[in-house]
Parts: C-alpha cells; sequence; structure tokens
C-alpha cells in the first residue's frame, strides 16, 4: 500500500508525490510566510540610509531627512496591507476552486 502521509509502516512504501490540492496548499502556505519577511525588509530600509545633516555645507550631499523616512515607511505599511487583502481574496478565490465548491468537484477530473 502507498501512502502519501509520510507514516510509512512496515512494509509500506511512500508516494513520490502529494496530492495536487496538498501541494497547493502547502505553496500558499509559503508564499503567506513569505509576505512577513518581505515588509521586515522593506521596514529595514530606513535603517541604512544615511542621517541628514542638521547643518549641511554647501554642494554636499545630505542624508535622507525623517519626514521622507516616515512617509516611506507608512507607503511599505499601506502596500503590506493591500498585498494581505489581495493575497486573502486570491486564496479564497483558489480555495473554492480546488475544493468541492469548485468546478472540479461537480463531475470532473478531480486532479
Amino acid at each position: 500500500m502507498i501512502r502519501g502521509d509520510g507514516a510509512e509502516d512496515e512494509g509500506e512504501t511512500a508516494a513520490p508525490f502529494v496530492a495536487r490540492k496538498t501541494y497547493r496548499r502547502r505553496r500558499l502556505m509559503d508564499v503567506a510566510k513569505l509576505l512577513p519577511v518581505l515588509g521586515a525588509l522593506l521596514f529595514a530600509v530606513p535603517l541604512m540610509w544615511p542621517d541628514a545633516d542638521p547643518y549641511p555645507a554647501p554642494d554636499s550631499v545630505s542624508g535622507m531627512p525623517l519626514s521622507q523616512a516616515m512617509i516611506y515607511i507608512l507607503v511599505v505599511w499601506a502596500g503590506l496591507i493591500l498585498a494581505s487583502f489581495f493575497f486573502a481574496m486570491a486564496v479564497r478565490r483558489w480555495a473554492e476552486h480546488w475544493t468541492e465548491g469548485g468546478e472540479t468537484g461537480r463531475g470532473g477530473d478531480p486532479d
């Protein structure tokens, strides 16, 4: 008997692949785990910007002012909210399609 859940008993072999629904669910979980990592990296970008010089010399390159850094952080924050909203909507649509409520559950090929 072949099982794909990793719980092989004596005499059973593991399936080389998992079911399509399980594979897709795991990939969606992977994408969901990457969004906070992306957010943390984007929030860390202002830490690498040089500080603005309060008394800049003429014709010198100054750092990033705090006001622009705060605008950047607010834009990233809003972008992450929008990205998570659109990802949630896409997951809901994909989940309906991949489960019994979708087109494949009405008598079509399940995989």
